[in-house]
């Protein structure tokens, strides 16, 4: 056994024992390095962009498009918008209540929502009367509080023209005739521009607060052609039929 302790061990000068020396830890085996492989890289990189636009369309910003004339003239048929959906988030404490963007649905907002009757559906209309507010429309005058409403962005059928409102006083069409009525809380009260084409707030009632998706920005591209065409139609028609100074059109 001191055989064995001294092959293990070598004595100093003065009779102890060392242990013997180690080598340098560059001398040691180096673990491999991990590398992912590139379809891997490319997997991650797809997953993570997906989870990116899937945060900025619930969160941030939506892409919409105008399907009918309801809007008419402010939105076209075929107007492509960009919805804001973070400009109505819940009201924030601090420092981030006082930062972010963030406001409460005013009179005169155009707002993209889910239609109340199919809420699978988006409509776009414009916010006239907020909760607690009393609303009455006489022929083209729309009355808030007792008090005519300006409303300059508004559009109406010429008297006679086909489809228009006979223009009676008597008549009881809803177009023309409606009201009083008062907002009830956490509701609104919206009306498409084109009053004569619009199914809004005058059929299906009072819009709730969580059913609207947010705020309408701004025309990132409109295209004139007919909403049926195809993939095929609208690449060789895509500059003839785009309404280039609709580009960036901010929407009011």
């Amino acid at each position: 056994r001191r055989a064995e302790i001294g092959h293990r061990m070598k004595p100093n000068r003065d009779g102890r024992t060392r242990e013997p020396r180690r080598r340098p830890d560059a001398e040691l085996p180096q673990p491999e390095a991990f590398r992912k492989s590139t379809a891997r890289e490319y997997f991650e990189s797809i997953v993570i962009a997906v989870v990116l636009a899937l945060f900025v369309r619930t969160f941030v910003v939506q892409a919409f498009k105008i399907p009918t004339g309801s809007m008419e003239n402010n939105l076209l048929i075929g107007d492509h918008l960009l919805v804001n959906k973070f400009i109505f988030s819940p009201t924030l404490d601090g420092m981030a209540g006082a930062w972010l963007p963030t406001k409460t649905v005013g009179r005169g907002d155009v707002v993209v929502f889910k239609y109340p009757e199919e809420p699978e559906r988006d409509f776009i209309k414009r916010v006239i009367g907020l909760p607690g507010e009393t609303i009455e429309l006489r022929q083209t005058q729309i009355y808030l509080n007792g008090e005519p409403l300006d409303e300059p962005y508004a559009r109406f059928m010429a008297p006679g023209e086909l489809g228009a409102p006979s223009g009676d006083e008597a008549d009881p069409d809803i177009r023309r005739r409606y009201g009083p009525v008062t907002v009830p809380p956490d509701h609104y009260f919206v009306m498409g521009d084109n009053r004569d084409n619009s199914q809004d707030s005058r059929y299906w009632g009072f819009l709730p607060h969580d059913y609207i998706k947010g705020r309408a920005l701004m025309v990132y591209w409109s295209y004139a052609g007919a909403q049926t065409d195809g993939l095929v139609s609208t690449a060789v028609s895509f500059f003839s039929n785009t309404r280039w100074t609709r580009l960036l059109h901010q929407i009011r």
